[in-house]
């Protein structure tokens, strides 16, 4: 998957902090606070890669978990806000 552009900074101030971690599985996993974005990745370095590109390349917005991160995908996202009329 290619990317063309960082996300805006008005998603990055809503969740900039990514986790990175390995699962149970041994897996390595991505996520971000509110549990919104992320994903598994084969190696760190693919992990680190992605987690620089959605916060906006800022690495001190990505943390390394020494225990467990699981990946929950059982988190409902936010609605997006209602329009003006």
């Amino acid at each position: 998957m290619r990317h063309t552009e960082p996300p805006s900074p008005s998603v990055c101030s809503q969740t900039s902090l990514f986790m990175i971690g390995r699962d149970r599985e041994g897996h390595w996993v991505v996520r971000d606070l509110k549990g919104l974005r992320g994903g598994l990745f084969i190696g760190r370095t693919e992990a680190l890669k992605y987690a620089l590109f959605e916060n906006g390349n800022r690495p001190q917005a990505v943390v390394m978990v020494p225990g467990v991160l699981e990946l929950d995908m059982s988190v409902a996202p936010l609605a997006p806000p209602a329009l003006a009329a």
